[in-house]
């Protein structure tokens, strides 16, 4: 079964419905680290500062229940999102072409070159060069071959041209 977004119709507009395994996993780790060790141990450091006196002027009290509200924040909008996306976790029958999950080579027009895996919005982390599905280059790529010419607009109307050299699932 292929479950491969579609050029125009991938993951809506934020490409938060879809997600890789290798996403997924990280995310539902982070998620269970977030709720079995971060939160007790914030949990516990409210517990010894409210045990010091004055709440309203302990600055560790305050600093640990603002750490325990984003913590919680961040837990909810994880498990809300957790549970509406779709793992995809085959790869494409057309492996010579990109498509969602895909890691590609590219070359630029000076001879640099980059590689960039393309991830659902939720797991996106641009140190790793993951980018999003619904981002200009991932969708600049998607149904692209080797040696495909990539056109990129850039946000200030410019537009690069990349070569495509390698992609791998």
């Amino acid at each position: 079964m292929d479950c491969w977004p579609r050029k125009n119709t991938c993951c809506r507009s934020s490409g938060l419905n879809y997600i890789t395994q290798d996403g997924f996993y990280r995310l539902s780790e982070e998620l269970g680290h977030l709720w079995k060790v971060k939160r007790p141990e914030i949990v516990r450091a409210i517990s010894t500062a409210a045990a010091e006196g004055d709440r309203s002027e302990n600055a560790e009290y305050i600093y640990r229940k603002k750490e325990l509200r984003e913590t919680d924040r961040k837990i909810r909008y994880l498990e809300r999102h957790l549970k509406d996306i779709q793992v995809v976790r085959d790869k494409p029958r057309q492996r010579d072409k990109v498509f969602f999950g895909a890691s590609v080579l590219l070359e630029d027009e000076m001879g640099e070159q980059v590689r960039y895996r393309i991830v659902g919005g939720l797991e996106v982390r641009l140190e790793e060069n993951e980018i999003s599905v619904a981002s200009p280059m991932a969708k600049a790529l998607l149904g692209k071959v080797l040696d495909d010419d990539v056109v990129v607009s850039l946000p200030d109307g410019r537009k690069v041209t990349y070569t495509l050299l390698e992609i791998v699932y």
